[in-house]
């Protein structure tokens, strides 16, 4: 740990401030550069003090009852860049560098198991975000059979945009921001819950899927500077009928 958080936290400040409940009080594990929330632990004093110390997470195990450095036996061991209170003093933020993967299952996150309805929504909100303006203008109007394709014309248009101008709280921005492997992720991700939606026979939950999948598709060309032209000359190119003589 550096000697800056050393000089921002001590023990007994922390231990004055914080509302122990029968001696623990739960740490939120956020990595520090990606902002994604790893896992979540309890401390103790003996284990806040070990980690403000020794720069590395301890936690208290609850069914074991005893003091555990994350990572001494896998090799994960987060590196605390931060470590902070919150408001109420009930709940510990620790900011790391991980050195692996947080969960014991090898996932990045404890939090990998999604709630698919809720996920799908959030994901759907994010792309209307991102579409809205191009709807209101009236520039997209999928019930027109002659133009029912032009909404994703002009959703390429709206994501080349953002790519652009990198509009700070935007959901492509941050994809952009994120990189490839991140565009990536969330593809497949996507590409999941349509499967699962087809499987489900649920065709509202398979509209919304479908929906997500091609916005990040969409992004991916982008990232990679592929026209969506392109891909349409490709499927004419492969179902273009032979002629009659």
């Amino acid at each position: 740990m550096s000697d800056e958080i050393k000089e921002q936290l001590s023990l007994e400040q922390v231990v004055e401030h914080i509302r122990w409940d029968e001696g623990l009080v739960p740490a939120i594990v956020q990595d520090v550069d990606t902002r994604e929330v790893l896992m979540m632990a309890y401390m103790n004093r003996e284990s806040l003090k070990l980690s403000l110390e020794s720069g590395e997470t301890w936690f208290w195990s609850r069914s074991r009852q005893e003091l555990w450095n994350k990572g001494a036996t896998s090799g994960n061991v987060q590196k605390i860049v931060s470590l902070k209170y919150d408001c109420d003093g009930d709940t510990l933020l620790v900011e790391v560098k991980p050195k692996g993967p947080a969960c014991h299952t090898g996932a990045v996150t404890c939090f990998h198991n999604e709630i698919i309805g809720l996920s799908s929504n959030e994901t759907e909100q994010d792309t209307q975000k991102e579409t809205g303006s191009a709807a209101d203008s009236g520039t997209i109007s999928p019930s027109n059979a002659e133009s029912r394709f032009e909404v994703l014309a002009e959703l390429e248009s709206v994501i080349a945009e953002r790519e652009r101008e990198r509009p700070e709280g935007a959901y492509t921005t941050y994809l952009f921001d994120k990189g490839v492997d991140k565009i990536l992720k969330k593809i497949g991700e996507e590409a999941s819950e349509t499967i699962i939606a087809a499987k489900n026979k649920d065709n509202d939950e398979l509209r919304l899927e479908v929906s997500d999948l091609m916005y990040h598709l969409l992004v991916l060309l982008q990232e990679r500077k592929l026209p969506l032209d392109d891909i349409m000359s490709e499927l004419s190119r492969r179902h273009e009928r032979p002629r009659r003589d």
